[in-house]
């Protein structure tokens, strides 16, 4: 069996949803998991600003307009009138739902219980939808299934259990179908996987499972080699290792959420991208073993800001390095980069938030000079220290650029430099053409 992920644009038509069911009635039986319709979770976040407002009327005219795209959508979607039937009752029911918030205090419970809305309306449909076209599959509610613990971490026992469960009892079925992103929390209230979630339920759902693979289906083929927003003819990679798909996701290959990585790669379970418009493609599998001596891909991750504090207190010190961190920490602000010389370290953080106060905190221990608009070029691939020349390759290629930062050892898979931002695209594509 495989898990088979659909994003919202996936999902995001009728149109789209056949070509779905197309695609996942294969003869196979296989986990399907959902997201909500594109552009869903965006207006519901919007609702969700009004409420928090007091303005009701803004937050229902979103809903009004909503539910009227969702019912054109069911008049597509279905050829008999008792599954069109079933789908405006369906939708109308969350719709109405929805609604009902509008006269009560709103919190950030009230918040998720609205964000979920757009997962459990189409999983439904498409449930239907299929039910309409005679295939026998089964709606499991991700409520039931995927919990988090007091901690906000998946909790992998229960889901493990209450899985088996449902797949057990109606092991009949051609085809389930779950949604994406949502689930409950430790105390059972509903609660989410935040932004990309649905990558992270697929995952979870695979490891839990022991599924044979894990199917990510986006409107990409397959994480590319460099940026195609900024780079020409970049070509999708046929394989990964999971740490260097990390690497990729968490310095901007949008493609594929970071925390989707973790729970597969634990199961040794593959991780295979593709694409729903071109499904004959063979996208990109990631998987616990790397092609050796090979330089995968380069991704750039924009907004870096760079700290260097300058202290003479730091020579020979112990002690100093653990000072800085708590600072950062005590602001929930994480670092990307780091380097240290003698008699100073600089870092690198993407959340500016508490810049001015982090700022006048580190001037206790020293010089502080803070760089802005830096990006940080990331290099992945098999970069093993005793792999010979490949630092020079990457080196090289940006000889005509003003690099502020290099860090190279904190992983097998990866070299980064911090450059400006204006710098980026020439960057990227001065390494496209010496690596690839």
């Amino acid at each position: 069996m495989k898990v088979m992920k659909f994003g919202g644009t996936s999902v995001g038509s009728a149109q789209r949803m056949k070509e779905v069911a197309r695609l996942v009635c294969n003869g196979e039986k296989n986990l399907v998991v959902l997201s909500a319709m594109s552009g869903t979770t965006n207006q519901l976040v919007e609702i969700s600003d009004y409420l928090y407002k007091k303005n009701a009327i803004g937050a229902l005219e979103i809903v009004n307009k909503m539910e009227a795209n969702y019912y054109k959508v069911i008049d597509e979607l279905y050829t008999k009138e008792e599954f069109k039937q079933l789908g405006r009752e369906t939708v109308k029911k969350h719709f109405d739902y929805i609604r009902t918030f509008a006269n009560e205090i709103f919190t950030v419970f009230e918040e998720k219980i609205i964000l979920a809305q757009g997962e459990l309306m189409s999983t439904a449909m498409f449930n239907y939808y299929l039910q309409e076209q005679g295939v026998k599959s089964v709606l499991i509610p991700a409520l039931e299934i995927l919990k988090t613990d007091k901690n906000g971490e998946p909790d992998t026992f229960f889901i493990q259990n209450e899985l088996e469960k449902w797949l057990t009892d109606t092991a009949d079925a051609e085809l389930w179908i779950t949604q994406g992103y949502i689930c409950r929390n430790f105390y059972g209230e509903i609660d989410n996987l935040q932004r990309g979630g649905s990558d992270y339920t697929a995952s979870l759902l695979g490891a839990a499972g022991k599924m044979e693979e894990i199917q990510i289906w986006t409107d990409i083929d397959g994480i590319h080699n460099n940026d195609p927003r900024f780079v020409e003819n970049t070509k999708p990679i046929p394989s990964l290792h999971f740490d260097e798909a990390a690497e990729l996701a968490y310095f901007g290959a949008k493609i594929l959420h970071p925390t989707c990585i973790l729970p597969a790669k634990l199961a040794n379970i593959p991780v295979r991208l593709l694409d729903t418009m071109i499904p004959d493609a063979p996208g990109t599998i990631i998987l616990n073993e790397c092609r050796p001596h090979k330089i995968e891909a380069v991704a750039a991750k924009d907004n870096i800001t760079a700290i260097k504090i300058k202290s003479g207190r730091m020579l020979l010190a112990y002690g100093f390095l653990r000072k800085v961190f708590e600072i950062f920490e005590s602001y929930q602000t994480s670092i990307d980069m780091i380097t240290t010389s003698e008699v100073g370290v600089s870092v690198t953080i993407d959340n500016a938030k508490h810049l001015d106060e982090i700022v006048n905190d580190l001037k206790k221990f020293g010089t502080v000079t803070v760089d802005g608009d830096m990006s940080i070029i990331c290099v992945v691939g098999d970069m093993n220290y005793e792999n010979i020349g490949f630092q020079d390759k990457v080196v090289s290629a940006l000889k005509d650029i003003s690099i502020r930062m290099i860090s190279y050892g904190g992983s097998n898979y990866n070299i980064s430099f911090l450059i400006k931002s204006d710098d980026k695209q020439k960057a990227l594509v001065a390494l496209s053409k010496s690596l690839f």
